[in-house]
């Protein structure tokens, strides 16, 4: 095997780029205490301008390349990736290429306002649908491509943020969406003929690209990273051989027709899974280095033809995960990487950094043992170093970096907590009849007698909006300033309020608001054990939203009742129906940054027998509706249709296992939203929840005729109101959408909801879109008769 000292000059192998020993495919954009967040936010409520926010993003870009060289990336080789987005790089793809929907078009470039606009919506320009990147808690914008749609080289900004970088001494590598997963990602636009695909586009689109990439070039550019993941999965409902031919196309255009010096050399980058079909169709062509996760994905096993020529990029540290990597694993790894005669073998991460937080360093609070066991974006940053060096100058050069992590590993194999027999025990003795309830029609027929509830009745998600008073009490509380008495005080009010808006509005079952929870997975991680939260640990979710996931650390069970006294609360507040609201198993796994210890399944029912006990204590307090949250079911469904059925089985189990032991009468409720829900409807049914809300006003409904097909047959709530959206619904447009959901669901089983729970907007917004809701339903009821 050829080392990069012996292959990196032309003249050895003209067919040859090197590329760096070591690198990211990518790091956290929003800032270690999000002040990108801050700043767009402040941008959109007009307390600065676009050149203010412009300056922070500049800064913070120069921030994050200072860190990166700080921790050991080259600053000279394009080892540093540049993947800064103010919102989603899809979106940036998107723009790029011109491909804005011509409701967000102008006359000139779009400005960071028009941007803004396609991704959130105005007036009555609906945003661009939303739904979930890959097996993440990522959301990205999808692109909406047509016959029509004209592609153009619409924006320079990723040339000026590569001369931006060059000028500060940083010769970065430009990070884009790759075109085939561009297309592969985006829906037909709504003028588009019937079966039309957007891959279909391609020969339009990748001139755009060439565009680009001369552009980058002349900048100086000698690397540039096209993200590819829609290769390592076989659900989308593309056909393989058009997919595999596309791939084909694309880099016969981009990497042998567009030769270099004319375009900077190429990194395919292939994150989240096996490329398994495509990967020899990749190694024919002519990139220069290709990335592939060898964390979610395996390596080949004999060698690949065209790797000779390449640079193969190993994926071996987790960047999805945040557990520090066992390191002498990890290189031997990378030593067998050698074998498969490739050009030269480069260390880096299995994804982008992005989907962790920025520094492990940054978690004083956290208990020292815990912390020992983790690894953030920077501390990955230093496992590539170091992994890098020991594949380059041996295992001696990195001996006593092996023997800390080795450590590290081994304590926390052997740690009170990470396995309680008391917990083993218990999933052990479970039995079929645990995860089964009774008939849907005899439940269907005993909640109505008890619930007696008007056709289309109206219902929220759950959470109401999270005002300043709420935060600043929170805050207080959490500093020592305000008493648990004087919070909880607070909280009972606010709780008050909400029901006094409902009650006002016309809702027909309530909710508390969840004002005295943080976030819908947080709050239980910090009453179950197990688990432990982060003060800094932020992480992108989509646009400007970040959450804090937890760790899931050791073996879980409840100590105590976590919901049941908010919940009595406000219940005595009310003669209408009261929601109880807990999030479900596979959300607060897919949520939380999850041990990788035990099968995921164990762990998923470890969490389902705590919220059991949790909706018994509720049953018995008199509760009459419980909603268990899973929005994240669709999101940890595997990429490759033959593991779906193993994950379908434990996960659905999990959540049936929370719910089955209540009675006929108490009427479950559960929650599923952004998701390509085609996918798992035999899910969705198996759930067996007796009402089903979904996300749905963005798709206009999309969902349904699938559901209907399937012969869903339970209670369903289409979401009719978009929450992540600042616009407020007219009462037409959702009586529209609710006339269309009347189209595919029997009115006996329909309900009317928002699309998700409300504790990202704002009053000023919630409350007329709920007045217009439930004037869509008294509306569409009427009509109905």
């Amino acid at each position: 095997m050829t080392t990069h000292t012996e292959l990196s000059s032309d003249q050895q192998n003209p067919t040859f780029a090197a590329f760096p020993a070591a690198t990211i495919l990518g790091y956290p954009r929003i800032g270690p205490r999000r002040e990108l967040k801050k700043a767009v936010e402040s941008f959109w409520a007009g307390r600065i301008d676009a050149d203010q926010l412009e300056e922070t993003a500049a800064a913070l870009r120069k921030s994050t390349r200072d860190r990166l060289v700080a921790l050991g990336l080259s600053a000279t080789d394009g080892s540093v990736p540049e993947t800064f987005s103010y919102y989603d790089q899809v979106l940036d793809a998107a723009v790029t290429v011109g491909a804005v929907p011509e409701r967000f078009a102008t006359e000139g470039d779009l400005d960071l306002a028009g941007y803004f606009r396609a991704a959130r919506g105005e007036g009555d320009d609906a945003p661009l649908e939303m739904t979930k990147w890959f097996d993440t808690n990522y959301h990205y914008l999808v692109p909406e491509i047509g016959p029509s749609t004209t592609f153009r080289l619409a924006s320079d900004r990723v040339v000026r943020q590569f001369a931006e970088a060059l000028a500060d001494g940083v010769t970065t590598r430009p990070v884009l969406v790759g075109p085939v997963t561009f297309l592969l990602l985006s829906k037909a636009a709504d003028d588009a003929p019937a079966g039309f695909e957007p891959l279909s586009r391609l020969a339009d689109l990748l001139p755009v690209y060439a565009e680009l990439l001369r552009a980058l070039a002349a900048a100086g550019a000698t690397w540039v990273q096209l993200d590819e993941p829609g290769l390592v999965t076989d659900t989308i409902d593309v056909p393989l051989g058009d997919v595999l031919t596309a791939v084909t196309e694309a880099y016969r255009v981009l990497s042998t027709e567009l030769a270099r010096p004319e375009r900077p050399a190429i990194l395919l980058a292939a994150p989240f899974g096996d490329l398994q079909e495509a990967l020899p169709v990749v190694a024919g062509t002519d990139v220069e280095a290709l990335a592939v996760d060898l964390v979610k994905g395996s390596a080949p096993t004999s060698p690949v033809r065209g790797l000779e020529s390449k640079t193969l990029v190993g994926g071996v540290v987790d960047g999805h995960n945040i557990w520090r990597a066992d390191l002498s694993a990890r290189l031997e790894v990378l030593e067998a990487l050698e074998g498969l005669g490739a050009g030269a073998v480069a260390v880096g991460t299995s994804t982008s950094l992005q989907h962790v937080p920025h520094d492990v360093a940054d978690e004083p609070a956290l208990d020292p043992t815990l912390a020992s066991w983790l690894a953030f974006a920077d501390q990955k940053v230093a496992e590539v170093v170091t992994l890098a060096e020991g594949l380059r100058e041996g295992r001696e050069a990195v001996h006593e970096q092996l023997l800390a992590a080795s450590a590290a590993v081994s304590s926390r194999a052997t740690a009170a907590g990470v396995s309680v027999a008391a917990v083993r025990e218990r999933t052990a003795a479970l039995t079929d009849g645990d995860f089964h309830r009774g008939p849907a029609q005899e439940r269907r027929d005993a909640q109505q007698e008890r619930l007696d509830l008007p056709l289309l009745p109206s219902t929220t998600i759950g959470s109401f909006p999270q005002t300043v008073e709420i935060r600043k009490a929170r805050a207080a509380h959490a500093k020592g300033e305000l008493s648990l008495e004087a919070y909880e005080d607070a909280m009972r009010a606010e709780i008050q309020q909400v029901v006094e808006l409902q009650e006002r509005i016309g809702i027909d079952v309530l909710v508390h608001g969840e004002a005295e929870r943080n976030d819908m997975v947080q709050y239980f991680a910090e009453l179950l054990d197990g688990f432990a939260v982060t003060q800094n640990g932020w992480v992108q979710s989509y646009g400007s939203r970040c959450t804090r996931p937890s760790i899931l650390w050791g073996d879980v069970s409840r100590p105590a009742p976590m919901t049941v006294r908010w919940t009595e609360y406000t219940q005595s507040l009310t003669t209408k129906p009261v929601k109880g609201m807990l999030t479900g198993p596979v959300t607060i796994m897919a949520w939380s940054f999850v041990r990788d210890d035990i099968p995921l399944g164990e762990t998923a029912n470890q969490i389902g027998l705590a919220l059991r006990d949790e909706i018994a204590d509720l049953e018995a307090a008199g509760i009459a509706i419980i909603q268990v949250d899973e929005p994240a079911l669709r999101e940890l469904l595997p990429l490759r249709r033959a593991d779906q059925p193993a994950y379908l089985d434990w996960s659905v189990g999990s959540f049936t296992l929370s719910t089955a032991g209540v009675r006929p009468d108490t009427q479950i409720h559960t929650h599923l939203c952004y998701s390509e829900f085609g996918e798992v409807i035999g899910a969705i049914d198996a759930l067996d929840a007796d009402v089903t809300s979904i996300e749905a006003a963005r798709s206009r409904m999309e969902i349904l005729p699938d559901l209907n097909a399937s012969g869903f047959s339970r209670g369903v709530g289409p979401g009719v109101y978009d929450i992540h959206s600042p616009r407020v619904p007219s009462q037409e447009e959702v009586t529209e959408l609710l006339e269309l959901a009347v189209k595919s669901v029997d009115p006996a089983l329909l309900w009317v909801n928002p699309d998700c729970g409300l504790k990202t907007r704002g009053y000023a917004e919630t409350t007329p879109s709920l007045e217009h809701l439930v004037g869509a339903a008294k509306a569409v009821r009427s009509q109905l008769g």
